[in-house]
């Protein structure tokens, strides 16, 4: 089930039961294409034609930002809970643990999937790495031949996003994997290069205010939350005919 943002539509489903359906599309050889939806996205795609195309190709659009799951709630709607990339990714990488499916990383700077596939498989040492890429390589024939020869179930694409999206979109039916999401800088995280927010910010969906006060100059980024809830606000009186 979903709600529409704005003309993007996001999963009303917590991780429990997208996992559910994900793992059950592997079995069916049906292919996957997850996006993490935050209100900066929304705000961008009101304007573009182009991200809105791709943020609604997604099989599964996860609602990752408070705005999203605030927004819900002012529209009455049924988003209960947040599913951020980031813990989207290693979710799956525990169930896949599971399951025997296995992952391959591409993108990143050389050497940082390394690192991410190693503190992975420390946590969940069950987990199968079946091949790693860093975001350097353009060669789309040699991409190709390594994803489709590891036989991965499961792909994670870190190259920035739209690059990313674009990346799957253009690949994701020609390639091996069932599975593909992109994953912005999460290898950076799991790899230690990047410190993420505290667990009581992440707890309250303040990744935002944590991210401010370590990097007071995205102030201007951290806009689109207000502006969005507006918008949103805005939206519901017109519907109500206030």
């Amino acid at each position: 089930m979903k709600e529409r943002f704005f003309g993007v539509e996001v999963n009303t489903e917590g991780y429990d039961e997208l996992i559910q359906k994900i793992f059950s599309r592997i079995q069916s050889n049906e292919k996957s294409f997850i996006v993490a939806i935050n209100p900066e996205k929304l705000m961008a795609a009101r304007n573009d034609d182009e991200l809105r195309k791709i943020l609604q190709t997604a099989d599964f659009q996860i609602p990752d930002g408070v705005g999203v799951l605030l927004a819900s709630r002012m529209r009455k709607g049924k988003i209960r809970e947040r599913v951020t990339g980031i813990d989207m990714m290693e979710t799956l990488c525990r169930k896949a643990s599971e399951t025997g499916e296995s992952i391959f990383l591409y993108g990143g700077k050389k050497g940082i999937a390394e690192k991410a596939a190693e503190a992975l498989q420390k946590k969940y040492p069950t987990l199968k790495v079946a091949g790693i890429i860093d975001g350097y390589e353009k060669d789309i024939d040699y991409i190709r031949e390594k994803v489709d020869s590891s036989g991965a179930s499961i792909m994670f694409v870190a190259l920035g996003s739209p690059r990313q999206e674009k990346f799957i979109i253009n690949e994701m039916n020609q390639l091996h994997p069932s599975v593909y999401q992109g994953v912005g800088g999460s290898f950076d995280v799991f790899a230690g290069n990047v410190k993420r927010a505290p667990a009581l910010f992440r707890k309250f969906g303040l990744e935002w205010l944590y991210r401010l006060i370590c990097e007071p100059f995205r102030w201007k980024r951290q806009l689109a939350l207000p502006k969005f809830l507006f918008a949103i606000l805005k939206e519901r009186k017109k519907m109500e005919g206030f």
